[in-house]
């Protein structure tokens, strides 16, 4: 990941399908903040539950409600439910509008204390 200079990591299975996504949040909050040591610690240890995703022909908006509605900040791509790709926020954000842009990261950094904003 640091090599990439990326936060998150696709988890795929033998058969190409993806089984989670490992971020640096996780490595950071599951592992190092509990004394854990990365070395001996499996991506697959530390990935949270099934990914959601969005299929590679889905529109920017589909893209944005998916993010939001579940206030994930990278969404898988998959391709005939293989991976094709991860978006990030950084992606929309060169490819949606200011006003638009400044209500999805709005929802998807709030606390997750209560239902998302409308």
């Amino acid at each position: 990941m640091r090599e990439l200079n990326i936060g998150a990591l696709p988890i795929c299975g033998e058969d190409d399908r993806l089984q989670g996504i490992i971020t640096d949040r996780d490595i950071v909050v599951e592992c190092v903040a509990t004394g854990g040591d990365p070395a001996n610690v499996t991506a697959g240890e530390l990935a949270q539950g099934q990914p959601y995703t969005v299929d590679a022909n889905a529109d920017v908006d589909e893209v944005l409600q998916t993010m939001e509605e579940h206030r994930i900040h990278r969404l898988p791509v998959l391709d005939r439910q293989r991976v094709a790709g991860m978006i990030s926020e950084a992606d929309l954000a060169r490819h949606v509008s200011g006003r638009r842009l400044g209500q999805f990261v709005e929802v998807v950094s709030a606390e997750l204390t209560g239902p998302p904003a409308a």
